[in-house]
């Protein structure tokens, strides 16, 4: 992709092919490692995406192939849907999770094999054959040429009247257009499209049938915009499937907006589009299945077991490259508008991903550093600039997201009544206590003792700079991106060095305990001696 680690993250290397619909094709992608500086497994891992689904397991080349200067092949077979010519989307991206050596994607070549229908494995034939040059009859050519003077007449009065009556009618389209204000900085840029071709288009009977006919058994989430559904898909793959409320006038608008959003936005930190289903008056999408559902679902009002404090850093990091892409994958870019713990979903990797855009604006107004318009969001996380000036920018994104890093960090609500009054607003709250300088009172008790204070440090200065009261003193989500990587860094670096506190190894010894003697006692002796040893925690499930 390119020498850059970082620009590769924020990026997905992506081919664009045209294709006819109506036919099933064979993709198989050749691979081959071929660079000296690639030997080892985990070296280079990324994944392949086919029309934004994730087509395998994270690609090893040299896992698969056994070694340098192997080459191996990976088919794929999917079929193209719609009617006339459609583009299939190709995209490689890096796995982050398995932090590989490099942050890189490799393709050596790829071979498109167009099949005759979706229940051959035949090849399609080639296209019919150009018609034969026909025999003009010379005779026949100067007889047709003999045409009355009053038939060209008329043909010629025809004419000119038909390219007034064309002339009138764009005139009266052109003038009833400038009635209609057409403002850049209110809409998306997409908006227009009726549908996308870029996805697949479900029936409606498809999604009765993957939903079980919109069983409430499988309900996995409610919202103003609709139930969300678990289902099943082409024999077995799960989804889920968002079905908008038929009484909601303002979803129909954000339906629109999301659906031409994720049509043309891929990343790997963003939720995946699958399909949409636009018959009978239904307005549904489809979507990857998020096996570990929302943030907010694992921080509190939750039997989830606690998430450690590295695994919070990395869904902070996940989150932030999803925004950054947002923010800077366009000339214009794109404010997504309702930054919150709900809205970042969780893989069965708990990798994240930031959903629901049907707030999102584009700011396509480069002269205008903002763009006004009427307040949407979520209480608790609305930027005072945005709420009380109207004032819309990407900075907006970068305050809500500091709410977002304080959830993590404490383990509760943005906003909670039944606590004292200077207790009740997280973020002031949490302003509060670290101008007091004691900001370690509030942090979750799950993490608290894995917290390295150098890393609790540069986490909570990030956390201030995002909220400083003008959107031009906060940093871009580039920058709290590179001090979110940074805060991991320095925790990884001190989890090796520094022993065990004495609270650490109370919490260790008390989730061992057991009433009688048994090989489990054994085995947790066993771990509380490599605990003492190496010095790295082992964590109590503290739910």
């Amino acid at each position: 992709m390119g020498p850059d680690p970082q620009l590769n993250l924020n990026y997905n290397l992506t081919w664009i092919l045209p294709v006819d619909a109506g036919f099933v094709y064979l993709l198989r992608f050749h691979l081959c490692e071929i660079q000296s500086t690639f030997t080892l497994q985990n070296q280079r891992t990324f994944y392949i995406y086919i029309n934004n689904q994730t087509a395998c397991d994270p690609m090893d080349v040299i896992f698969w192939s056994g070694g340098i200067g192997r080459p191996i092949y990976k088919d794929y077979v999917i079929v193209a849907s719609g009617s006339g010519q459609v583009d299939m989307w190709i995209a490689l991206h890096p796995y982050i999770s398995s932090r590989s050596q490099y942050y890189d994607a490799i393709l050596n070549g790829l071979e498109v094999f167009k099949l005759q229908g979706h229940g051959s494995n035949n090849l399609a034939e080639l296209n019919p054959p150009i018609p034969q040059k026909l025999d003009v009859d010379p005779n026949r050519l100067s007889s047709g040429v003999r045409k009355s003077k009053g038939d060209i007449l008329a043909a010629i009065g025809g004419g000119f009247a038909l390219m007034l009556i064309v002339l009138f009618s764009m005139c009266v389209i052109c003038r009833r257009k400038k009635v209609v204000k057409i403002s850049c900085k209110t809409s998306y840029a997409y908006r227009n499209r009726p549908t996308c071709d870029l996805v697949h288009h479900f029936s409606f009977e498809e999604i009765q049938l993957a939903t079980k006919d919109f069983d409430e058994a499988h309900i996995i989430g409610r919202g103003g915009f609709g139930n969300v559904y678990s289902g099943e898909i082409d024999g077995g793959t799960k989804v889920a499937i968002k079905r908008l409320n038929q009484e909601s006038q303002q979803g129909i608008h954000e339906f629109q907006t999301e659906l031409e959003m994720l049509c043309h936005f891929r990343h790997g930190h963003l939720v995946s589009l699958i399909g949409y289903c636009r018959d009978k008056n239904e307005m549904i999408m489809v979507y990857d299945y998020m096996p570990h559902g929302t943030l907010r679902e694992h921080l509190y009002g939750t039997r989830n077991p606690s998430l450690s404090w590295k695994q919070r850093l990395n869904i902070c990091i996940g989150a932030a490259r999803g925004l950054h892409y947002l923010h800077t994958g366009t000339e214009q870019g794109i404010i997504h508008r309702d930054v919150k713990t709900t809205n970042i979903l969780l893989d069965d990797r708990l990798m994240a991903k930031v959903s629901d855009f049907g707030l999102s604006r584009a700011c396509t107004d480069i002269d205008n550093a903002h763009v006004s318009t009427a307040v949407k969001g979520s209480f608790g996380y609305f930027d005072p600039e945005y709420f009380l000036l109207r004032r819309l920018t990407k900075k907006s994104d970068v305050y809500s997201f500091r709410v977002v890093l304080l959830e993590i960090l404490c383990a509760r609500p943005v906003i909670n009544t039944e606590l004292p009054d200077e207790q009740v607003s997280l973020r002031d709250w949490a302003l509060s206590c670290q101008e007091k300088g004691v900001l370690e009172k509030i942090i979750d008790p799950c993490v608290k003792e894995e917290i390295t204070p150098k890393c609790l440090r540069i986490f909570a200065e990030l956390a201030e700079k995002c909220v400083a009261h003008r959107s031009i003193d906060r940093p871009s989500m580039g920058d709290v991106l590179q001090n979110l990587e940074v805060a991991l860094r320095v925790q990884d670096s001190n989890n090796y060095a520094r022993g065990p506190s004495s609270l650490q190894i109370i919490s260790l010894v008390n989730s061992y305990k057991s009433s009688t003697h048994s090989i489990t006692d054994i085995a947790a002796q066993g771990d509380i001696f490599r605990y003492f040893t190496s010095g790295r925690p082992i964590k109590a499930n503290c739910r």
